[in-house]
C-alpha cells in the first residue's frame, strides 16, 4: 500500500505568479484610465485585480513600479498587436496607428505623464519609457507603411503621423471626437500617400 499524497493545485506556482502579475498590470491601467493618478492607489488596483495588497507589493514594491510597469506592459501589448496586423493598405495602417492613441492605454499613459510632470521620482522612469515606446512605435509604423526613410522628409512625415495621432488622442479625452477624426485620418492618408510614393 503506497503513500497517498494530498491533492494539490496543479497550476505551477510560477504560472499563478505570472497570472497575478498580469491581472495587477491590467487593473492598474484601468484604474489610471478611469480615475487618474490621484485616484489610483495600490490598494485600489489590488482590489480590482482580486488580490491582497501584500501580493501586489510582492510584485511591485512601490506605486511608481506598479504604474510604470502597467503602462509598459500595455505598450508592449500594443506593439505586439501592431506587429500582428496583416499586410494592408496605408489607409488601414493609418487608422490602426490613430486607434492606438484613442483608447484606454493612451488615457492611462496620459495620466502617468501628468503625474510625472509633478512627481520627481516618477519623471525619469516615464521619460525613459516613453522614449523607448516612441522609438518602437515609429519603427513599426515605418515597416507597416513600407516607408523608405533614406528619402528626404520621409522620417519626418512618419513622425508627423504619430504626432498627429497623439493630438487626435488628446482631442478625444474630453469628448468623443470620432466623426471629426475620420475626416482628419482620411486627409492625412492622402497626404501620406503623396509623401511616401
Amino acid at each position: 500500500m503506497g503513500v497517498v499524497m494530498p491533492p494539490t493545485d496543479r497550476t505551477p506556482k510560477q504560472d499563478r505568479s505570472r497570472a497575478t502579475r498580469r491581472r495587477l498590470l491590467e487593473a492598474a491601467v484601468s484604474c489610471l484610465a478611469e480615475h487618474g493618478w490621484a485616484g489610483s492607489t495600490v490598494s485600489a488596483v489590488a482590489e480590482r485585480a482580486g488580490v491582497s495588497r501584500g501580493a501586489a507589493q510582492h510584485h511591485f514594491p512601490t506605486r511608481e513600479d506598479l504604474f510604470t510597469a502597467a503602462v509598459e506592459y500595455v505598450a508592449e501589448e500594443r506593439s505586439a498587436a501592431l506587429r500582428a496586423l496583416p499586410v494592408q493598405g496605408r489607409t488601414e495602417v493609418v487608422a490602426a496607428l490613430v486607434d492606438l492613441y484613442t483608447g484606454p492605454l493612451f488615457r492611462a499613459a496620459l495620466q502617468l505623464w501628468v503625474a510625472a510632470s509633478n512627481e520627481p521620482q516618477l519623471r525619469p522612469r516615464v521619460t525613459e519609457l516613453e522614449a523607448r515606446v516612441g522609438r518602437e512605435t515609429h519603427r513599426i509604423a515605418v515597416e507597416l507603411l513600407a516607408a523608405d526613410e533614406t528619402r528626404p522628409g520621409v522620417r519626418e512625415t512618419v513622425q508627423g503621423l504619430l504626432d498627429m495621432a497623439r493630438g487626435l488622442g488628446l482631442a478625444n479625452v474630453l469628448t468623443d471626437d470620432t466623426a471629426r477624426r475620420r475626416g482628419v485620418v482620411a486627409q492625412w492618408t492622402v497626404l501620406l500617400e503623396r509623401a511616401l510614393d
